[in-house]
């Protein structure tokens, strides 16, 4: 069986133009070194630092990765892009250039007999009540309309101001703070009650690779990390999931 990859926070256009170079040139590589063996390829948020599509306009940049992504679409390789809190604002831009699917809430999706429960996990679980009331504000369509009617220039510098601002902007290091502190993991177990089913829980936003037994000793929260400096993804080969880190033999993979 061909394999299915996972990736997230990739945050290109920070913390400058210089250094999202070279993160988007290491992606690109990592994308051409599963591209002949990758079944699908699900993108889990925050690929962007910022993202707004305005009806005839779409950010500057990362071109090479947009390209690369278009390629895979045609020759077959099922391509998933899962909106973050910092690429929030995306419409139909990837679906109709790119021939790509874009999920704006979690998915309850099989693979290979595999139930997967997948989705960036920014507002999910206890706690962080003043981004979920932001996030309510960022995906009402009339604050969405408003914002759309800001000159280009104007409305992605303010944007890109506040995104450099924020705690996924940064690029200092997390640590794992307990089980009883994180809020992902919280939240996995909180929704395995509801879908005991479900074998991998794979989020993103958290930028710390993270690979925890559930509750029932059998599920798996799986979260995807960052490509600031860990280059971490998951591979699943139709059996079973694995993190592993690209180009980077150094990298510490926390598994409970």
């Amino acid at each position: 069986m061909k394999k299915i990859y996972f990736a997230s926070d990739f945050h290109l256009g920070t913390p400058s133009l210089e250094a999202s170079k070279l993160r988007e040139q290491k992606i690109l590589r990592w994308l051409h070194s599963i591209e002949n063996d990758a079944k699908a390829i699900y993108l889990v948020g925050d690929i962007f630092d910022f993202w707004f599509e305005y009806k005839t306009v779409v950010p500057k940049g990362a071109v090479r990765l947009l390209g690369k992504i278009a390629e895979l679409s045609d020759r077959g390789i099922d391509i998933h892009f899962f909106v973050g809190n910092h690429d929030i604002w995306m419409f139909d831009y990837f679906p109709n250039e790119l021939g790509i699917t874009v999920h704006h809430q979690p998915i309850q999706i099989e693979l290979n007999g595999k139930q997967f429960f997948v989705g960036h996990g920014d507002g999910l679980g206890p706690m962080d009540y003043g981004y979920k009331r932001l996030k309510k504000i960022f995906t009402n369509r009339l604050c969405q309309w408003l914002f759309g009617w800001l000159h280009p220039d104007i409305g992605l510098r303010i944007a890109n101001h506040s995104s450099s601002a924020s705690r996924t902007a940064q690029t200092e290091p997390e640590y794992f703070l307990g089980a009883e502190k994180e809020w992902l993991l919280l939240y996995s177990n909180y929704k395995l009650k509801q879908l005991p089913e479900i074998d991998y829980f794979i989020f993103g936003h958290r930028h710390l690779p993270l690979d925890i037994l559930l509750e029932n000793q059998h599920s798996r929260y799986i979260n995807l990390g960052e490509w600031f400096s860990q280059c971490t993804y998951a591979e699943f080969n139709g059996q079973e999931l694995h993190l592993k880190a690209f180009e980077n033999p150094s990298i510490e993979l926390i598994q409970r």
